[in-house]
C-alpha cells in the first residue's frame, strides 16, 4: 500500500513540476513578446526606419575607388552619414580603400571585402561581375547608367610653358618629357592612353597614324610610369619630373584649391572619362548591409552630393548643371569630345590595346623595360 501511495504521489510531483516548468515557459515567453513590442512600438512611432536599420544600431561600409575619388567622398560621407542617422535613427560608418582603379578592382577580386566600388571606368567594374560578385546588369540599376563622377584630360605644363605645350601633338615632340600613368594599373592612363589615340584619329589620321603617334610619346618621351594617377602628379608637383603632365582635370583644379599654382590647357579635342560606380552584391548580403550600401550609391547621384564632387573638380553627370554661370567658367565647353563607344566599348577597347601582348605591351617591348614605374 505504502509503495502504492508513494509511487502516486511521485507522479503527481513529477506532473506538478512539469506544470510549473511549463507555466515558467510561458510567462517568459510574455515577458520578452512585451519587451519586442515595445521596439515595435519604438519602430512604429518611427514609420519611415526600415526593418533593418531598427534590428542593428551601427553598420559599417568599406568602400572601394581609384586614387583621386578620396577628396570628393571625404566631403560627401559625412553628409550621407547624418542624413541616414535622422532617418534610420543608424550610425553607419565607412572603412574606404584608395589607389589605382586596376589595382583595386583586382584586390577586391582577389578578397578585399568592399561593399561598393567606385572606379576609373567600367572595364574595372565588368571584371569583378565576371568574378562573380555583382551581379549583371548592375549599371541598368542606377541613374546615368551607373557613371557617377566624370571629367575630361588636362595637360599640366611648367610654369610659363617653356616647351609652348598646347595640344596633344606638342606631346609627341623630340626633348619634351611627359609624365603619365601604367595603364596596366592606373585607369586614368587607359583614358590618357585613349586620349591621344582619339586626338590622332580626330585629326584626319587612320589608325597607322595613331599608332605612329602613341608610339612616339610611350617610347620616346615618357621616362617613367607610375602606379596611378596621384603618384603621377607627385612625379610632377614634388619631384620635379617631367615637362608636361597628363591627368583628370579635376585633379589640378584640385591643386590649385590646396594653393598649387597650375599651369594647365583642356585640349578642344578630348575624351569624356567616365567613372562608374556599383553595389558588389555578394559582399552586401555577407554583411547585411544591401540596404544602407544601396542607398549611399543614390545619394551620390543627388544633387547635393554631385555639388560636392564639383567642388573638387569633377564635371556634374547632369549636363544641365553646367549651365549655370559658375560651372560654365570653371569647367569650359570641349569641342570635340570622344567616348569610348566611339572605339567599341571597353571589352573593345581592352582587348585591342591593353591586355596581355596588345597594342600597349607592344610599344612597351620596342622601349624596354628601362623606363617602367612600379607595378602591382
Amino acid at each position: 500500500m505504502w509503495s502504492d501511495i508513494w509511487n502516486r504521489w511521485k507522479r503527481r510531483s513529477l506532473r506538478s513540476f512539469v506544470s510549473l516548468f511549463l507555466v515558467g515557459v510561458i510567462l517568459s515567453v510574455a515577458i520578452a513578446a512585451c519587451g519586442g513590442n515595445s521596439e515595435n512600438a519604438a519602430t512604429t512611432n518611427n514609420p519611415g526606419a526600415s526593418p533593418v536599420a531598427a534590428n542593428k544600431q551601427d553598420v559599417e561600409l568599406t568602400l572601394v575607388s581609384f586614387a583621386v575619388t578620396k577628396a570628393a567622398h571625404d566631403a560627401i560621407i559625412p553628409k550621407f552619414a547624418q542624413k541616414w542617422k535622422q532617418e534610420q535613427n543608424q550610425n553607419v560608418t565607412f572603412k574606404q580603400s584608395y589607389g589605382g582603379s586596376g589595382s583595386q578592382a583586382r584586390a577586391v577580386i582577389d578578397g578585399l571585402e568592399a561593399d561598393i566600388v567606385h572606379l576609373a571606368l567600367a572595364l574595372d567594374v565588368n571584371r569583378i561581375e565576371k568574378a562573380g560578385l555583382i551581379e549583371p546588369g548592375w549599371e541598368k540599376e542606377l541613374p546615368n547608367n551607373g557613371i557617377v563622377s566624370k571629367s575630361v584630360a588636362a595637360l599640366i605644363t611648367r610654369e610659363g610653358n617653356p616647351k609652348n605645350i598646347k595640344t596633344w601633338e606638342d606631346l609627341a615632340k623630340d626633348g619634351v618629357q611627359v609624365i603619365t600613368a601604367d595603364p596596366k594599373t592606373s585607369g586614368i592612363a587607359r583614358w590618357n592612353f585613349l586620349a591621344f589615340w582619339n586626338a590622332a584619329i580626330q585629326s584626319g589620321g587612320g589608325e597607322e597614324k595613331a599608332l605612329d603617334f602613341v608610339t612616339q610619346i610611350y617610347t620616346k618621351n615618357v621616362p617613367l610610369l607610375t602606379k596611378d594617377a596621384r603618384e603621377a602628379t607627385d612625379a610632377f608637383f614634388k619631384q620635379g619630373q617631367g615637362d608636361v603632365l597628363v591627368n583628370y582635370e579635376n585633379e589640378i583644379i584640385l591643386a590649385q584649391q590646396k594653393g598649387e599654382k597650375v599651369n594647365y590647357v583642356i585640349p578642344a579635342v578630348n575624351i569624356s572619362i567616365d567613372n562608374p560606380i556599383a553595389v558588389v552584391d555578394k559582399n552586401v548580403d555577407k554583411h547585411g548591409t544591401r540596404e544602407v550600401a544601396q542607398a549611399f550609391v543614390e545619394y551620390l547621384f543627388t544633387p547635393e552630393a554631385q555639388a560636392e564632387f564639383a567642388k573638387v573638380g569633377f564635371r556634374p553627370v547632369d549636363e544641365t548643371a553646367t549651365q549655370t554661370k559658375e560651372l560654365a567658367a570653371k569647367y569650359p565647353k570641349v569641342k570635340t569630345l570622344g567616348s569610348v563607344v566611339d572605339y567599341g566599348g571597353w571589352d573593345a577597347v581592352q582587348k585591342k590595346f591593353f591586355a596581355d601582348g596588345a597594342i600597349f605591351d607592344q610599344i612597351q617591348a620596342q622601349k624596354g623595360d628601362w623606363g617602367l614605374g612600379a607595378r602591382d
